[in-house]
Protein backbone atom coordinates (compact mmCIF):
# COMPACT_ATOMS: atom_id res chain seq x y z
CA UNK A 1 0.00 0.00 0.00
CA UNK A 2 2.85 2.42 0.80
CA UNK A 3 4.38 1.81 -2.60
CA UNK A 4 1.02 2.40 -4.29
CA UNK A 5 0.52 5.64 -2.34
CA UNK A 6 3.97 6.92 -3.28
CA UNK A 7 3.32 6.07 -6.94
CA UNK A 8 0.02 7.92 -6.86
CA UNK A 9 1.62 10.99 -5.28
CA UNK A 10 4.34 10.98 -7.96
CA UNK A 11 1.77 10.71 -10.75
CA UNK A 12 -0.26 13.58 -9.32
CA UNK A 13 2.86 15.77 -9.10
CA UNK A 14 3.80 15.07 -12.72
CA UNK A 15 0.26 15.81 -13.89
CA UNK A 16 0.27 19.07 -11.94
CA UNK A 17 3.50 20.19 -13.57
CA UNK A 18 2.16 19.24 -17.00
CA UNK A 19 -1.02 21.19 -16.36
CA UNK A 20 0.87 24.33 -15.42
CA UNK A 21 3.07 23.93 -18.49
CA UNK A 22 0.15 23.66 -20.87
CA UNK A 23 -1.79 26.47 -19.21
CA UNK A 24 1.08 28.88 -19.76
CA UNK A 25 1.99 27.88 -23.31
CA UNK A 26 -0.46 29.90 -25.42
CA UNK A 27 -1.42 33.55 -25.31
CA UNK A 28 -3.76 36.20 -26.66
CA UNK A 29 -1.98 38.98 -28.50
CA UNK A 30 -3.52 42.32 -27.62
CA UNK A 31 -2.02 45.43 -29.21
CA UNK A 32 -0.90 48.66 -27.71
CA UNK A 33 0.29 51.69 -29.71
CA UNK A 34 3.52 51.30 -31.65
CA UNK A 35 6.60 52.23 -29.65
CA UNK A 36 9.26 54.32 -31.36
CA UNK A 37 11.62 54.32 -28.39
CA UNK A 38 12.38 51.97 -25.52
CA UNK A 39 11.13 52.60 -22.02
CA UNK A 40 13.97 54.17 -19.99
CA UNK A 41 16.09 51.54 -18.35
CA UNK A 42 19.13 51.33 -16.19
CA UNK A 43 22.28 50.07 -17.95
CA UNK A 44 22.80 46.34 -18.10
CA UNK A 45 25.82 44.90 -16.35
CA UNK A 46 27.91 41.78 -16.28
CA UNK A 47 29.05 40.38 -12.97
CA UNK A 48 32.66 41.58 -12.52
CA UNK A 49 35.47 39.06 -12.66
CA UNK A 50 38.32 41.25 -11.44
CA UNK A 51 39.13 44.50 -9.63
CA UNK A 52 36.91 47.48 -10.34
CA UNK A 53 38.38 49.52 -13.19
CA UNK A 54 39.24 53.13 -12.51
CA UNK A 55 39.67 54.24 -16.12
CA UNK A 56 36.62 55.50 -18.06
CA UNK A 57 34.76 52.79 -19.93
CA UNK A 58 35.27 52.76 -23.70
CA UNK A 59 32.47 54.14 -25.85
CA UNK A 60 31.66 50.64 -27.13
CA UNK A 61 33.12 48.20 -24.59
CA UNK A 62 33.39 44.65 -25.86
CA UNK A 63 31.33 42.03 -24.04
CA UNK A 64 33.43 39.04 -23.00
CA UNK A 65 33.40 36.13 -25.45
CA UNK A 66 31.14 33.20 -24.60
CA UNK A 67 28.00 33.32 -22.50
CA UNK A 68 27.42 36.09 -19.97
CA UNK A 69 24.55 37.12 -17.72
CA UNK A 70 23.27 40.70 -17.79
CA UNK A 71 20.80 42.72 -15.75
CA UNK A 72 18.80 45.88 -16.25
CA UNK A 73 15.75 47.56 -14.77
CA UNK A 74 12.71 48.39 -16.89
CA UNK A 75 9.53 49.96 -15.47
CA UNK A 76 10.90 49.44 -11.99
CA UNK A 77 11.35 45.69 -12.49
CA UNK A 78 14.67 43.86 -12.40
CA UNK A 79 15.15 41.96 -15.65
CA UNK A 80 17.82 39.52 -16.79
CA UNK A 81 19.12 38.14 -20.06
CA UNK A 82 21.97 36.03 -21.35
CA UNK A 83 24.23 37.01 -24.23
CA UNK A 84 26.37 34.78 -26.40
CA UNK A 85 29.32 36.26 -28.29
CA UNK A 86 31.34 33.82 -30.40
CA UNK A 87 35.00 33.80 -29.43
CA UNK A 88 36.18 34.31 -33.01
CA UNK A 89 33.64 36.99 -33.92
CA UNK A 90 35.33 40.20 -35.01
CA UNK A 91 33.86 43.40 -33.62
CA UNK A 92 35.74 45.61 -36.07
CA UNK A 93 32.57 45.89 -38.17
CA UNK A 94 28.86 45.90 -37.21
CA UNK A 95 27.46 42.47 -36.35
CA UNK A 96 23.93 41.01 -36.51
CA UNK A 97 21.94 40.41 -33.32
CA UNK A 98 19.36 37.64 -32.84
CA UNK A 99 16.92 37.83 -29.90
CA UNK A 100 15.73 34.33 -28.95
CA UNK A 101 12.47 34.32 -26.95
CA UNK A 102 11.77 31.19 -24.90
CA UNK A 103 8.34 29.60 -24.55
CA UNK A 104 6.20 29.51 -21.43
CA UNK A 105 7.94 27.89 -18.44
CA UNK A 106 11.21 28.24 -20.32
CA UNK A 107 14.10 30.60 -19.63
CA UNK A 108 16.98 32.25 -21.40
CA UNK A 109 19.32 29.51 -20.22
CA UNK A 110 16.90 26.78 -21.34
CA UNK A 111 16.58 28.40 -24.78
CA UNK A 112 20.35 28.72 -25.11
CA UNK A 113 20.75 25.03 -24.31
CA UNK A 114 17.86 23.66 -26.34
CA UNK A 115 17.73 25.30 -29.76
CA UNK A 116 21.29 25.39 -31.09
CA UNK A 117 21.66 29.14 -31.59
CA UNK A 118 25.13 29.36 -30.01
CA UNK A 119 26.52 26.85 -32.52
CA UNK A 120 24.84 28.69 -35.38
CA UNK A 121 26.33 31.99 -34.15
CA UNK A 122 29.79 30.38 -34.11
CA UNK A 123 29.36 29.17 -37.69
CA UNK A 124 27.74 32.25 -39.22
CA UNK A 125 29.06 35.17 -37.18
CA UNK A 126 26.48 36.98 -35.02
CA UNK A 127 25.54 37.49 -31.37
CA UNK A 128 22.50 36.05 -29.60
CA UNK A 129 20.50 37.48 -26.69
CA UNK A 130 18.34 35.19 -24.54
CA UNK A 131 16.01 37.31 -22.38
CA UNK A 132 14.12 35.91 -19.39
CA UNK A 133 10.38 36.34 -19.00
CA UNK A 134 9.23 37.12 -15.46
CA UNK A 135 8.04 33.91 -13.83
CA UNK A 136 9.06 32.13 -17.04
CA UNK A 137 6.36 33.70 -19.19
CA UNK A 138 5.75 36.69 -21.47
CA UNK A 139 2.90 39.18 -21.23
CA UNK A 140 1.48 39.68 -24.69
CA UNK A 141 -1.90 41.12 -23.69
CA UNK A 142 -4.08 41.73 -20.65
CA UNK A 143 -5.44 38.20 -21.16
CA UNK A 144 -2.21 36.27 -21.36
CA UNK A 145 0.16 34.85 -20.28
CA UNK A 146 0.17 33.99 -16.61
CA UNK A 147 1.27 36.37 -13.87
CA UNK A 148 3.14 38.81 -16.17
CA UNK A 149 -0.13 39.54 -18.00
CA UNK A 150 -2.05 39.73 -14.74
CA UNK A 151 0.47 42.21 -13.34
CA UNK A 152 0.67 44.36 -16.47
CA UNK A 153 4.32 43.67 -17.31
CA UNK A 154 5.53 45.49 -20.44
CA UNK A 155 7.72 42.90 -22.14
CA UNK A 156 7.91 44.83 -25.42
CA UNK A 157 9.54 47.67 -23.50
CA UNK A 158 11.96 45.20 -21.88
CA UNK A 159 13.09 43.74 -25.21
CA UNK A 160 13.43 47.20 -26.76
CA UNK A 161 15.49 48.39 -23.78
CA UNK A 162 17.69 45.28 -23.94
CA UNK A 163 18.45 45.84 -27.62
CA UNK A 164 19.19 49.52 -27.01
CA UNK A 165 21.53 48.64 -24.16
CA UNK A 166 23.39 46.01 -26.17
CA UNK A 167 23.82 48.51 -28.98
CA UNK A 168 25.87 50.69 -26.62
CA UNK A 169 28.16 47.80 -25.71
CA UNK A 170 28.62 46.06 -29.05
CA UNK A 171 28.74 47.29 -32.65
CA UNK A 172 25.26 45.91 -33.43
CA UNK A 173 24.24 46.46 -37.05
CA UNK A 174 21.02 48.49 -36.77
CA UNK A 175 19.62 47.01 -39.96
CA UNK A 176 20.30 43.41 -38.92
CA UNK A 177 18.45 42.94 -35.63
CA UNK A 178 16.14 39.93 -35.57
CA UNK A 179 13.67 38.28 -33.17
CA UNK A 180 12.65 34.65 -33.01
CA UNK A 181 10.68 32.63 -30.50
CA UNK A 182 8.64 29.54 -29.80
CA UNK A 183 5.00 29.44 -28.66
CA UNK A 184 4.53 32.23 -26.09
CA UNK A 185 7.89 33.62 -27.26
CA UNK A 186 6.76 33.49 -30.89
CA UNK A 187 3.70 35.52 -29.93
CA UNK A 188 5.96 38.13 -28.38
CA UNK A 189 7.99 38.21 -31.60
CA UNK A 190 4.77 39.03 -33.46
CA UNK A 191 4.04 41.77 -30.95
CA UNK A 192 7.50 43.26 -31.45
CA UNK A 193 6.77 43.43 -35.18
CA UNK A 194 3.47 45.18 -34.49
CA UNK A 195 4.71 47.67 -31.90
CA UNK A 196 8.32 48.55 -32.75
CA UNK A 197 10.43 49.41 -35.77
CA UNK A 198 13.58 47.78 -34.40
CA UNK A 199 13.64 44.45 -36.19
CA UNK A 200 14.53 43.47 -39.75
CA UNK A 201 12.66 40.16 -39.64
CA UNK A 202 11.01 37.77 -37.21
CA UNK A 203 10.95 33.98 -37.09
CA UNK A 204 8.04 32.33 -35.28
CA UNK A 205 7.85 28.66 -34.31
CA UNK A 206 4.56 27.14 -33.06
CA UNK A 207 3.18 30.58 -32.26
CA UNK A 208 0.23 32.65 -33.39
CA UNK A 209 -0.86 36.23 -33.98
CA UNK A 210 -3.95 37.26 -32.03
CA UNK A 211 -5.74 40.57 -32.09
CA UNK A 212 -5.37 43.56 -34.40
CA UNK A 213 -2.10 44.49 -36.03
CA UNK A 214 -3.10 46.77 -38.94
CA UNK A 215 0.23 48.52 -39.49
CA UNK A 216 3.18 46.27 -38.60
CA UNK A 217 6.71 47.41 -39.30
CA UNK A 218 7.87 46.77 -42.89
CA UNK A 219 9.72 43.57 -42.05
CA UNK A 220 9.99 40.02 -43.35
CA UNK A 221 8.36 37.06 -41.61
CA UNK A 222 9.06 33.32 -41.45
CA UNK A 223 6.52 31.17 -39.60
CA UNK A 224 7.14 27.45 -38.87
CA UNK A 225 4.30 25.26 -37.61
CA UNK A 226 3.53 21.57 -37.19
CA UNK A 227 0.25 20.29 -38.57
CA UNK A 228 -0.31 18.12 -35.46
CA UNK A 229 0.20 20.93 -32.94
CA UNK A 230 -2.40 20.41 -30.21
CA UNK A 231 -1.56 23.52 -28.18
CA UNK A 232 -1.86 26.06 -30.99
CA UNK A 233 -3.71 24.02 -33.63
CA UNK A 234 -2.61 24.69 -37.19
CA UNK A 235 -6.17 24.54 -38.52
CA UNK A 236 -7.50 27.05 -36.01
CA UNK A 237 -9.48 24.67 -33.82
CA UNK A 238 -10.17 26.13 -30.37
CA UNK A 239 -7.39 25.47 -27.89
CA UNK A 240 -8.31 23.46 -24.84
CA UNK A 241 -6.06 25.73 -22.78
CA UNK A 242 -8.32 28.78 -22.86
CA UNK A 243 -9.67 29.94 -19.52
CA UNK A 244 -11.23 33.09 -20.92
CA UNK A 245 -8.20 35.18 -20.00
CA UNK A 246 -9.23 35.45 -16.37
CA UNK A 247 -7.95 34.28 -13.00
CA UNK A 248 -4.42 34.17 -11.59
CA UNK A 249 -3.00 32.59 -14.79
CA UNK A 250 -4.96 34.17 -17.66
CA UNK A 251 -4.86 32.34 -20.99
CA UNK A 252 -6.77 32.98 -24.21
CA UNK A 253 -5.93 31.41 -27.58
CA UNK A 254 -8.26 32.02 -30.52
CA UNK A 255 -6.10 32.96 -33.48
CA UNK A 256 -7.77 30.95 -36.20
CA UNK A 257 -5.97 28.97 -38.91
CA UNK A 258 -2.26 29.70 -39.28
CA UNK A 259 -2.56 29.97 -43.06
CA UNK A 260 -5.21 32.68 -42.70
CA UNK A 261 -2.91 34.68 -40.45
CA UNK A 262 -0.05 34.45 -42.92
CA UNK A 263 -2.44 35.64 -45.64
CA UNK A 264 -3.16 38.72 -43.48
CA UNK A 265 0.53 39.57 -43.38
CA UNK A 266 0.89 39.02 -47.11
CA UNK A 267 -2.05 41.31 -47.79
CA UNK A 268 -0.50 44.05 -45.64
CA UNK A 269 2.83 43.60 -47.47
CA UNK A 270 1.07 43.57 -50.88
CA UNK A 271 2.60 40.19 -51.72
CA UNK A 272 1.82 38.27 -54.91
CA UNK A 273 0.58 34.69 -54.96
CA UNK A 274 3.08 32.53 -53.03
CA UNK A 275 5.10 29.71 -54.53
CA UNK A 276 4.83 26.34 -52.77
CA UNK A 277 7.18 23.37 -52.77
CA UNK A 278 7.16 20.14 -50.77
CA UNK A 279 10.08 17.97 -49.74
CA UNK A 280 9.06 15.01 -47.63
CA UNK A 281 7.12 16.26 -44.60
CA UNK A 282 8.11 19.89 -45.15
CA UNK A 283 6.08 22.28 -47.29
CA UNK A 284 7.35 25.81 -47.87
CA UNK A 285 5.05 28.55 -49.14
CA UNK A 286 7.16 31.59 -50.09
CA UNK A 287 5.87 35.01 -51.11
CA UNK A 288 8.35 37.51 -52.54
CA UNK A 289 6.85 40.91 -51.79
CA UNK A 290 7.61 44.50 -52.87
CA UNK A 291 10.58 46.24 -51.29
CA UNK A 292 12.60 43.09 -50.72
CA UNK A 293 10.24 41.68 -48.09
CA UNK A 294 9.28 38.01 -47.89
CA UNK A 295 6.47 36.36 -45.94
CA UNK A 296 7.10 32.60 -45.79
CA UNK A 297 5.25 29.73 -44.12
CA UNK A 298 6.85 26.35 -43.46
CA UNK A 299 4.57 23.52 -42.36
CA UNK A 300 5.88 20.23 -40.99
CA UNK A 301 3.43 17.35 -41.49
CA UNK A 302 2.81 15.40 -38.30
CA UNK A 303 4.90 17.71 -36.11
CA UNK A 304 3.51 18.80 -32.76
CA UNK A 305 4.10 21.77 -30.46
CA UNK A 306 7.91 21.89 -30.54
CA UNK A 307 11.03 23.38 -32.16
CA UNK A 308 11.92 21.14 -35.13
CA UNK A 309 15.48 19.88 -34.94
CA UNK A 310 15.88 20.52 -31.20
CA UNK A 311 16.83 17.88 -28.65
CA UNK A 312 14.08 16.79 -26.29
CA UNK A 313 15.05 17.03 -22.65
CA UNK A 314 14.44 14.24 -20.13
CA UNK A 315 11.83 16.36 -18.33
CA UNK A 316 9.93 17.01 -21.57
CA UNK A 317 9.97 13.30 -22.36
CA UNK A 318 8.69 12.37 -18.90
CA UNK A 319 5.90 14.93 -19.20
CA UNK A 320 4.82 13.41 -22.50
CA UNK A 321 5.48 16.54 -24.56
CA UNK A 322 5.74 16.39 -28.33
CA UNK A 323 9.15 15.16 -29.52
CA UNK A 324 10.84 17.58 -31.96
CA UNK A 325 10.49 16.70 -35.62
CA UNK A 326 13.66 15.66 -37.41
CA UNK A 327 12.31 16.69 -40.82
CA UNK A 328 13.63 20.24 -40.44
CA UNK A 329 16.21 22.16 -38.43
CA UNK A 330 14.30 25.30 -37.50
CA UNK A 331 17.35 27.20 -36.27
CA UNK A 332 19.19 26.81 -39.58
CA UNK A 333 16.07 27.67 -41.59
CA UNK A 334 15.40 30.81 -39.55
CA UNK A 335 18.99 32.04 -39.70
CA UNK A 336 19.18 31.46 -43.46
CA UNK A 337 16.03 33.58 -43.76
CA UNK A 338 17.40 36.30 -41.45
CA UNK A 339 20.73 36.38 -43.25
CA UNK A 340 19.09 37.35 -46.53
CA UNK A 341 16.63 39.87 -45.08
CA UNK A 342 18.17 43.07 -43.69
CA UNK A 343 15.79 45.79 -42.56
CA UNK A 344 13.81 47.56 -45.27
CA UNK A 345 13.75 51.33 -44.63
Amino acid sequence: MDRRARACRTAVAVLAIASVLTVLTGCDLGRSPRREAATPATPASVAPTGPTATAPAPEKPAVAPGSSVHRLTVDGRNRTFRLYRPAKLSLSTPVPLVVMLHGALGSGQQAETAYGWDAMADQRGFVVAYPDGLNRSWAVSSDCCGSPARDGVDDVAFIAAMVADLSTKLPVAPGRIYATGISNGGMLAYRLACETTTFAAIGVVAGTLLGPCPTPAPISLLHIHGTADGVIPYDGRPSTLNNGGVGPLPVKIDGGPVSDQIDRWRKIARCPTPEARTAGAVTTSAAHCPGGRDVDLITVAGAGHQWPGAKQSTAERLLGLDPPSTALTATESIWNFFDTHPRVD
